[in-house]
């Protein structure tokens, strides 16, 4: 027999290599993109929350087919030359999907760059018709601003309300836009009419008071704030001063509820807002959802906490499923529906879901199921 020696540094090559076949496997990327420093960053943080629940309990459980999970987050600070730059940072990561943007404006923005990079990205929250039925990598996982305007409209004229005024930022026009235009065409077709809009754009130096009074000039029997949670909360405390006893009600932007509550004190009692969960619901995976979130955070959820935690659970539930080689677009499209806190979420051939849409009011301080 011949002895076959090997030299001891190609040895202790081979050993340290075959310590490295033994290592733990490369971690999947995931990015997230939200407004983490603007002034409605309680929107993207409630987003990032979610996201970071869903990640820390399939990290505790094994991760993806014995993968760990690696959320690489960036903040677009609702600014167009921030989130050029933050988009640019994840797409050069190469992470398997990007979750986000959350607003419409920002995917306005950068929607047109992660598709010349071919990356696949899904929102949780971006609803503006504007990216409706379209064959890209942008997939969605909110109802558009069209099916949740239709719904408000339909509630606000069963309520009384004949002659709405309505208040929006136009900094974020794709949604605000979009909603307006959604919810005029409905009340009107109702029987009632749209007294009068007034659009503004955020920031800390604008005059609240101008836009109500702007508004109240048309009479309106009931005022409706497309806004953010900080600006809706504003809005409503100018709408109490100037017009006292005039129902107020929001858009699901300001859905984060117990944020809007805290921001607005009295002024927001009483507000009819939309919204993307059932308070109501007593299954197991709603209220374990809710147990975990509130251990992890410290407080309760809004909707767009939800909304992000069912998106990163289809995420990791395509990846689970799908085959070597299978890239996110087709894996998202092949493998649903999906399994949510409250309800399936399917997409259709344009990577486009809806959800149901629910309303709360603030009664005392406490937010009660209204339908």
């Amino acid at each position: 027999m011949v002895e076959i020696k090997i030299p001891p540094i190609f040895g202790a090559l081979l050993f340290m290599l075959a310590l490295a076949g033994c290592g733990p496997a490369e971690p999947i990327k995931i990015g997230l993109l939200a407004g983490l420093s603007d002034r409605g960053s309680d929107f993207g943080e409630s987003v990032r929350n979610g996201v970071i629940l869903a990640v820390e309990q399939q990290n505790l459980a094994g991760g993806i087919n014995g993968r760990k999970i690696e959320l690489l987050v960036r903040d677009d600070g609702q600014d167009k030359e921030k989130a050029i730059k933050a988009a640019q940072e994840l797409i050069a990561l190469h992470p398997d999907i990007i979750i986000g943007p959350v607003t419409s404006s920002m995917a306005t923005v950068v929607v047109p760059l992660m598709e010349q990079a071919g990356q696949v990205i899904i929102s949780p929250t971006v609803a503006s018709t504007n990216f409706y039925g379209k064959d890209d990598n942008f997939f969605r996982v909110n109802c558009t601003t069209r099916e949740a305007a239709i719904q408000h409209a339909r509630v606000l004229f069963e309520r009384g309300a004949r002659h709405a005024g309505l208040a929006f930022d136009a900094s974020n026009l794709p949604f605000s836009g979009t909603w307006v235009k959604a919810f005029s065409a409905e009340f009107e077709q109702l029987g009632g009419a749209t007294s009068g809009t007034a659009g503004f754009e955020s920031s800390a130096t604008t005059s609240f008071s101008d836009v109500i009074t702007r508004l109240l000039v048309s009479k309106p029997d009931a005022l409706v704030l497309v806004a953010s949670t900080l600006d809706t909360s504003r809005l409503a405390q100018q709408a109490r001063r100037l017009a006292p006893g005039l129902p107020l009600s929001s858009s699901e932007w300001a859905a984060s509820a117990e944020a809007l509550s805290e921001m607005g004190g009295s002024a927001v009692e009483g507000m009819l807002i939309t919204h993307a969960y059932n308070r109501n619901d007593s299954g197991a995976a709603y209220q374990n959802f809710r147990s975990a979130f509130k251990n992890r955070f410290q407080r309760e959820f809004g909707s767009f906490s939800l909304l992000a935690y069912d998106t990163a659970n289809i995420i990791f539930s395509a990846m689970k499923q799908r085959s070597s080689g299978e890239g996110m677009k087709a894996a998202l499209l092949k493998y649903g529906p999906y399994k949510g806190v409250q309800q399936e979420i399917s997409f259709d051939a344009s990577g486009d879901a809806t959800r149901k849409v629910y309303f709360t009011e603030i009664r005392s301080g406490n937010l009660v199921q209204y339908k």
